[in-house]
């Protein structure tokens, strides 16, 4: 079984930055493309950005230029710096791995920008 489990959110002023790191826990697997969704309240779970094994990346036009996605294959862990941020980016985000063709997500951690 696996489990993601995110850290690093919290309250932010808009201009500030934060990042968000993810674990995958559980044994004896390999994770394809990892990634971070958001969903702010009263809207739908949108994509933040993604990252393959391989390095490749891909990015919301949202946040295109703000926010940069990594992982460390060893540890089976993603993370995501936003700079620049905004009132706007306020949601929760949740972590998201694709395990041998099974999605699996995490939690969520709640990022609020505000004053």
């Amino acid at each position: 079984q696996v489990q993601l489990v995110e850290s690093g959110g919290g309250l932010v002023q808009p201009g500030g930055s934060l990042t968000l790191n993810c674990a995958a826990s559980g044994s004896g697997f390999s994770t394809n493309i990892m990634g971070w969704y958001r969903q702010a309240p009263g809207k739908q779970r949108e994509l933040v950005a993604t990252i393959t094994r391989a390095g490749r990346t891909n990015y919301a036009d949202s946040v295109k230029g703000r926010a940069t996605i990594s992982r460390d294959n060893a540890k089976n862990t993603v993370y995501l710096q936003m700079n620049s941020l905004k009132p706007e980016d306020t949601a929760v985000y949740y972590c998201n791995a694709d395990v041998y063709s099974v999605n699996y997500w995490g939690k969520g951690t709640l990022v609020t920008v505000s004053l």
